[in-house]
């Protein structure tokens, strides 16, 4: 399975507003912490507005923030906002034109849903705190602050 541009900036975008947690984030921000585009990012702004995950604030000094904790929010929570559908194969989809005689008793349809279940599960198990929380160097190499969050202690000479 291979998961849409959508989902993937999606993704990112909410890191970017978990990293810069107590602060608005700006979509131009944003746009040039990851070298795509501010419309495609408005585009995918709008659905995770809609679910919730996002918060929207309007005005010149307005912004993006996230709807709840990035602890709360899984990826499995942003994967079924952002994709259109999971039909591995042509049976799963609900069009019901399905040419297949073993539709009813395949042992491929209950394998996939086997396997995408346990894709859903995992995704279920890692929130965007998590992504964030990995990377400590998260708001530096996004641009957010200007210094590393750790560096090397400077070697001091003894004093004489």
């Amino acid at each position: 399975m291979r998961l849409t541009k959508q989902t993937n900036y999606a993704v990112r975008m909410l890191m970017y507003c978990a990293a810069n947690d107590g602060h608005l984030s700006r979509i131009p921000e944003i746009a040039r912490a990851y070298g795509v585009s501010e419309l495609f990012l408005f585009k995918i702004l709008q659905p995770l507005n809609k679910a919730g995950l996002v918060e929207t604030v309007r005005g010149r000094n307005g912004g993006v923030r996230l709807g709840k904790p990035a602890a709360d929010i899984s990826l499995f929570d942003v994967v079924r906002v952002t994709e259109d559908s999971f039909a591995m194969a042509e049976c799963f989809e609900d069009d019901g034109e399905v040419e297949c005689p073993l539709v009813d008793s395949c042992g491929l349809n209950s394998a996939l849903r086997k396997a995408l279940n346990a894709f859903f599960a995992v995704l279920s198990e890692y929130s965007i705190d998590d992504l964030v929380k990995a990377r400590p160097q998260i708001n530096f190499l996004l641009g957010i602050t200007g210094e590393p969050a750790y560096r090397k202690p400077a070697i001091v000479a003894p004093a004489a």
